[in-house]
Order: structure tokens, then C-alpha cells, then sequence
């Protein structure tokens, strides 16, 4: 399982431990998206909540992490879950449930400023859905008048959501501290990746 805060580059390093273990990732983040695109009641719903910078209600996430713990096979990587207390309770029973236990709880730490600036600079190419950042991965000079700003990465839906995720997670880190690995964030995605498999093998 891994924590962060949003632009921590949890789901990067989740896509890494997945693809290097042979591993189900299961991302939260990428079920609402699909949610979202694929319309409906669900997806109008998550839809306005993620525009507002607001969390979707914690049944809603349960139930769709735990449709994808039915499709795992070999095992599983989770990021963006859990978020709240609530979730993670739920996730205990889930796991129990299941005769499941994690191996590990990874908190990747970053700044706060890093944070707003990874998330405020991102650009989607709305032709190809390519993701683009303005400082880290710079598109191409011609393409870059049609890149669009996804509406919850604009700097006052990102300070929101940053201040939310600092109220309800804060329980979330406190109920898995002792067996929780602190690793630092700020550095390049291969550079995290290497301090994450280091603790892991040091387990």
C-alpha cells in the first residue's frame, strides 16, 4: 500500500512495484477517473466532487477497491487508498475477510510547495490524452497552445484538496504507524523507487 498526498508520485511508484513484482495495481484514482469518462449517475457525482477539490464518500470508494481486490490474482499494490479513517477500517475487514494481509505501508513525504507546483503544472494533450508537465515533462513547442488544465489541477482546487487530505489522512498515517515506511518523495522517480525497494528488502 502507498500514501501520499495528491502529486506525491504514488501512483508512478505504485505502476513501478506492480510491474517489477508481477503485481494488481489498484488505483483509486484511475477507478474515479473512469468512473467520470464513463458517465452515468456515478460519474456526474464524482465528477462535480473532484472539480471541487472534495473527497468521494467512503462507500463508494470501498466498494470500488473492493471489486478490484476480486479481480486480483498474484497479489496486489494500492495507492490512494485509503484516505480517511473510515476507509481504512473498512479495508482491515475487507483484508480479514479475505484471509489478506499487507506487507507494507509506504508514506511518501513531499513538500508542500513541491506539491502545488507538480500539480499546477500539469498539462493534458486532449488529442492523444498524453500527460505533460510544464517543468518536469515538457511537451513539445508546437503542441502546447491546444494542452489543456484539468479543472482540479488548478491552484485553488489543489490548495483545497492538499488541506483536506492533511485533515483526513493524518488519522489514516496514525493507524498504520507501526508498520509504516516514511520515504522521501522529492527526489526523481527512479531515485524513489530505488529508496523504496532498499526498505523493502530491508524488511
Amino acid at each position: 500500500m502507498l500514501l501520499g498526498a495528491p502529486a506525491s508520485g504514488k501512483g508512478t511508484q505504485a505502476a513501478r512495484l506492480a510491474d517489477h513484482f508481477d503485481l494488481e495495481h489498484i488505483s483509486t484514482g484511475a477507478m474515479l477517473r473512469q468512473a467520470v469518462a464513463d458517465g452515468g449517475e456515478l460519474g456526474s457525482l464524482v465528477g462535480q466532487l473532484l472539480k471541487d477539490g472534495q473527497l468521494v464518500p467512503d462507500h463508494l470508494v470501498v466498494e470500488l477497491v473492493l471489486d478490484a481486490l476480486e479481480q486480483s490474482g498474484n497479489g496486489f499494490v494500492v495507492d490512494g487508498f485509503p484516505r480517511t479513517l473510515r476507509q481504512a477500517e473498512g479495508f482491515d475487514v475487507m483484508l480479514a475477510q479475505r484471509a489478506l494481509a499487507l506487507d507494507a505501508v509506504i508514506l511518501i513525504e513531499v513538500a508542500h510547495s513541491v506539491l502545488v507546483s507538480r500539480s499546477t503544472g500539469r498539462r493534458i494533450d486532449p488529442d492523444t490524452s498524453h500527460v505533460y508537465h510544464l517543468q518536469f515533462a515538457p511537451p513539445p513547442a508546437e503542441i502546447v497552445p491546444r494542452l489543456e488544465q484539468r479543472d482540479d489541477d488548478s491552484e485553488a482546487v489543489v490548495v483545497e484538496r492538499l488541506a483536506i487530505y492533511q485533515r483526513q489522512t493524518a488519522a489514516v498515517i496514525d493507524h498504520y504507524r507501526e508498520r509504516l515506511v516514511a520515504i522521501d518523495g522529492s527526489g526523481t522517480p527512479a531515485q524513489v523507487f530505488t529508496q523504496i525497494l532498499d526498505r523493502l528488502n530491508r524488511q
